[in-house]
């Protein structure tokens, strides 16, 4: 019998033109590349610039993943942004991305789970597929967190950047097996007991500000792996998949440190870990996707492969999903 399965058709990435180097935030804070770098593995990261929106950031890269999947606009019926620096309160930045495309049908909306966006919206696109709600879905993870950082603070400005990526997903009959393509399983999770150990400290109904984010470095890492291996285990034991079948594994990009000890505890070959947090740090919901595009586009990812996705963020959030290409 066969099943529709959330298919990838395209996948596609956009960057800020301004690169902030590790000796450029030097100048701000009292910090060193060596410094930066040891910690977390991060060289460079994006900045938009002056006036450039995290819709403006969501547009290019929905656009470079339509132009991949060689589809006009009108094919997708189904926007499902991630993000936690929308360009407005409301309406969702999501309907800003669907009227610049040309969008005029279906439906098209935000999800909020910080870093952990993207897979949430991966999930969420997927269930609204494979019900036959909707046909074609652009999945968009876009963040401009350089808005929300407390640049005196060296704890957390040093970690961030902006940027945007987007994937295509289209329902498509499969034959109902473990090796069919698209979206094979995903699992989410949460725990708001952790919800101070990772926020931003303004709100519209708390501060009436937009607020600077905080985090409790040593606390959100002494979480990030356990919570990753529970949500891995998770698809493994829902697929039957293990480590030694990934072709690739896609972590969210927070950490040099965090990448290496997910893929070491679960066994994953450094080889088989795409790693971008060199050249655009934590771009938060935006982490994955564009990672996932630079792989794409090298030829790393290619059809058939098996890609598994990860995330740990704020809330406590952490979600994964695996995916055939």
């Amino acid at each position: 019998m066969t099943v529709k399965r959330s298919v990838v058709r395209g996948v596609g990435g956009y960057l800020p033109q301004r690169v902030v180097t590790n000796q450029e935030i030097s100048g701000l804070v009292e910090t060193s590349d060596k410094w930066i770098v040891q910690r977390t593995g991060i060289r460079e990261r994006h900045v938009a610039a002056k006036g450039e929106t995290t819709s403006d950031l969501g547009i290019a890269a929905a656009r470079a993943a339509l132009k991949n999947a060689n589809l006009e606009a009108d094919a997708v019926d189904l926007i499902v942004l991630a993000t936690s620096t929308p360009d407005q309160t409301f309406p969702a930045t999501a309907v800003t991305i669907q009227a610049e495309l040309g969008i005029t049908r279906g439906a098209a909306f935000d999800v909020q789970a910080v870093c952990s966006g993207f897979v949430y919206a991966i999930a969420t696109a997927d269930k609204y597929l494979r019900d036959g709600d909707f046909r074609c879905a652009l999945v968009i993870g876009a963040e401009t967190f350089s808005r929300i950082l407390d640049w005196t603070d060296r704890s957390t400005c040093v970690l961030f950047g902006d940027g945007a990526g987007a994937v295509v997903l289209e329902a498509i009959e499969q034959p109902g097996t473990r090796e069919d393509r698209g979206v094979l399983t995903t699992k989410l999770r949460s725990d708001g007991r952790y919800r101070s150990k990772l926020y931003v400290d303004g709100g519209p109904s708390s501060t009436q500000t937009v607020g600077h984010l905080r985090m409790e470095g040593r606390e959100v890492f002494r979480y990030a792996i356990s919570m990753v291996t529970d949500v891995i285990d998770a698809a493994f034991s829902a697929t039957g998949y293990g480590p030694n079948d990934i072709d690739w594994f896609v972590p969210h990009q927070a950490n040099k440190r965090i990448i290496d000890g997910s893929a070491h505890k679960l066994g994953i070959a450094p080889q088989k870990v795409v790693t971008t947090v060199d050249r655009h740090a934590n771009t938060s919901a935006a982490s994955i996707p564009l990672a996932l595009a630079e792989a794409v586009e090298d030829g790393r990812i290619r059809p058939g492969h098996l890609v598994l996705i990860e995330a740990m963020g704020g809330g406590f959030t952490w979600a994964s999903a695996l995916i055939r290409w």
